[in-house]
């Protein structure tokens, strides 16, 4: 098939540092070209894939020149893909809702997987708007405020098997790895640490609009011995920062659509301690790849039991469940049920006269733009 894939233009794919929509794009372009697909990457210049790339922007937003206005990248890139549209026989769009007033005029199928959180006010508004528009959730928990979408599938992430290397010693410290923001609970890792009588490493990044939280409630508590930042870390550092860990500490407060990190960690081996919210008891299994707790005693409780867990059982919980190549295959079945839908209802369409090649013209353009049955999961 002959693929599309539309990528946020804030960073590059896969990104430099921070960046978990980018990088999971990056990973589905390789394994959909080593399924012998023809896809094509809509992002920015400095991004790198085993496909083609067609750079909308010079360098992603994020690391590029200050200055530059996202809307105006993401104009481009609307237009580079209305442009093409007709070279492609299906589109994977991950820019959310902007592009689909373009996509669904095109003629041809697409769909969009939502990498974000969708409780939020309008979107019921946007989903009515589109109601032939096809989605797919990275977990069955981020589609709980849309339920009225058109939801074709929940399609968890996945990595590349070989990328980490796990580790099987039982690691000397706590571990958190993630944007130093309040929902991501920084804070409270902070505080099951020094209960628990564990030094904590701490590989973030610091939004721009984070710095007077991070200057506030964390800054005061890193003292650089027990609690030590040690940074952003690229995909090189993640690796040994991960693998050396008792555990990672996801202590999220908020509906995390899906939480990348979690399989980073169960990649290298490591055990995960997470509260209860999100995607989060549909991606750590309680007792075998971590601990699904509700509060901080319970977490600080769970540190000391990280004995009985086998860390190779994580590894393998991870190859099971959550490969990159596993992800592209599902993609693929929902890519080949679009397509075929459209096949179907070009060769329904009844033109009198016999008049083959208006009859052809006229089931082209008749083709549904992202529509398909609820294929669940």
């Amino acid at each position: 098939m002959r693929i599309a894939q539309l990528a946020p233009l804030a960073e590059s794919v896969p990104p430099k540092l921070y960046g978990g929509t980018e990088r999971v794009i990056a990973w589905l372009m390789d394994e959909l070209v080593e399924l012998g697909h023809d896809v094509t990457l809509f992002a920015s210049g400095d991004s790198k894939t085993k496909g083609k790339l067609h750079p909308v922007w010079p360098r992603a937003l994020r690391l590029g020149r200050r200055g530059a206005d996202p809307s105006a990248a993401c104009a481009l890139l609307i237009e580079a893909i209305a442009e093409r549209a007709s070279d492609f026989d299906v589109i994977h769009s991950h820019v959310d809702w902007l592009p689909l007033p373009v996509l669904s005029r095109t003629g041809v199928p697409f769909l969009t997987t939502m990498h974000g959180r969708l409780d939020l006010p309008g979107l019921s508004k946007v989903i009515g708007a589109f109601p032939n528009a096809g989605f797919v959730s990275i977990s069955d928990n981020q589609r709980r405020p849309l339920p009225d979408a058109n939801w074709i599938a929940t399609i968890q992430h996945g990595m590349p098997k070989d990328l980490f290397r796990p580790s099987y010693d039982h690691g000397s410290y706590l571990a958190f790895l993630g944007r130093l923001t309040a929902d991501k609970g920084p804070e409270a890792a902070i505080r099951i640490a020094r209960a628990a009588r564990m030094p904590l490493r701490v590989a973030a990044k610091i939004p721009r609009a984070e710095t007077a939280y991070f200057k506030k409630k964390l800054e005061p508590n890193i003292d650089g011995e027990e609690i030590r930042l040690v940074g952003e870390v690229d995909e090189i550092r993640k690796q040994p920062f991960l693998a050396g860990a008792a555990a990672l500490l996801f202590p999220i407060n908020w509906p995390e659509p899906f939480g990348l990190v979690m399989i980073e960690a169960m990649a290298c081996g490591t055990p995960v301690i997470a509260y209860r919210w999100g995607s989060v008891p549909e991606v750590v299994e309680d007792g075998v790849t971590g601990f699904i707790v509700d509060n901080e005693e319970q977490a600080i409780a769970a540190v000391n039991e990280l004995g009985r867990l086998d860390r190779r059982a994580v590894r393998a919980r991870f190859e099971e469940r959550f490969a990159a190549s596993r992800m592209a295959r599902e993609y693929e079945i929902r890519y080949r049920e679009l397509v075929d839908r459209g096949v179907r209802a070009a060769e329904s369409v009844q033109i009198p006269g016999g008049d083959e090649g208006f009859a052809k013209g006229a089931a082209q353009s008749s083709r549904p733009v992202g529509t398909a049955s609820d294929s669940g999961r």
